[in-house]
């Protein structure tokens, strides 16, 4: 391991012969998806935006940032890597958290490489060792690697030692790593051999994506997360899992003040009470305002186009214990 501890490989493939001399490697073109799990807060969400160069997933502080199964296309000459940022895996305390749980669950068994990010500024943990004992079980188990994100939160020894704690888990749970990589999608060390360890791993295939296509989320969706990104930005500590986005109506019109066509928005911020409410909206509905213009610029500029937001905040009660109301804000059961 270098410095940064480089990356770890188990390679299967050491001790295959070399090309002969003047043979000509026929062009291999590579693709496949990754999904990303890991305990809530363990830097899926910032690891995905740093792979596809922009801002496809919203990223908090907050633990349960992540909902839905981000994908994140990554597109070059040899490979197209579709990332799959997931919601953090935890204990649930609501029927939201088990719908979220299922969904990760779904989403690792179909793909050809599970990396699991296991942050550095963290001990290993029951939670961790939970959900890789998980994907030991799985009856088709994906190639998995181990990412050590968050690198440069930590001294060198620190990570030596999480690396370490990392590899031990091979032998306890019954598990073999491809490749164990430290990394910092922050400070963007490790991020190309994160990029090409992956790579490396999936199958020859198809483009499945056109060139350019960062994600194939619905713009409806985009905008949705962007604008709970703001709000959950505003909040901080006082209701972040309380706060999700209905999309009302969305599309673009002519505006004859504006040369070029103009995105509006109609949005519910919902919470689950009216004190919560009284909250959002804040002082003489400062705050509200506040996510508006920051949810606006954000879906503007990843959009491509002027936005005008009309933002509400609705009160549906206990809305994350709700199977209908789950349904209808896009949580639907698996």
């Amino acid at each position: 391991m270098s410095d940064m501890h480089g990356s770890r490989s188990l390679n299967k493939a050491s001790g295959e012969s070399a090309p002969k001399r003047h043979q000509v490697a026929a062009a291999v073109h590579r693709s496949g998806f990754v999904c990303l799990i890991g305990r809530p807060n363990a830097g899926k969400s910032t690891l995905t935006n740093a792979l596809v160069g922009a801002k496809v997933a919203i990223t908090s502080s907050k633990p349960q940032t992540t909902r839905h199964a981000v994908r994140g296309i990554i597109t070059r000459p040899d490979a197209q890597l579709v990332v799959i940022d997931t919601p953090g895996l935890s204990k649930p305390r609501s029927l939201l958290q088990e719908r979220l749980n299922d969904l990760v669950r779904d989403t690792y068994a179909e793909v050809d490489v599970v990396a699991v990010c296991l942050p550095a500024d963290q001990h290993v943990g029951p939670g961790d060792k939970y959900l890789i004992a998980e994907l030991a079980a799985l009856a088709r188990r994906p190639k998995l690697v181990a990412f050590a994100t968050k690198a440069d939160k930590v001294s060198g020894e620190r990570m030596r030692r999480h690396l370490l704690q990392i590899d031990a888990l091979q032998a306890e749970l019954g598990i073999e790593w491809e490749h164990i990589v430290p990394c910092s999608a922050l400070s963007g060390a490790q991020m190309d051999e994160v990029a090409e360890v992956l790579i490396s791993l999936l199958p020859e295939g198809p483009v499945y994506y056109p060139g350019g296509e960062l994600s194939d989320e619905p713009d409806e969706v985009l905008a949705a997360e962007l604008i709970r990104e703001a709000a959950l930005e505003s909040v901080r500590d006082e209701l972040p899992h309380s706060i999700t986005v209905e999309i009302i109506e969305m599309g673009t019109r002519d505006d004859p003040g504006v040369k070029r066509p103009v995105l509006e928005i109609y949005a519910n911020l919902i919470v689950e009470r009216e004190s919560q409410k009284h909250i959002m909206i804040g002082k003489a509905g400062e705050r509200i305002k506040q996510v508006g213009t920051d949810a606006r610029r954000a879906i503007s500029a990843l959009l491509g186009a002027p936005t005008r937001l009309d933002l509400r905040v609705k009160v549906v009660k206990e809305w994350q214990r709700d199977p209908k109301a789950l349904n209808k804000l896009g949580f639907e059961a698996r």
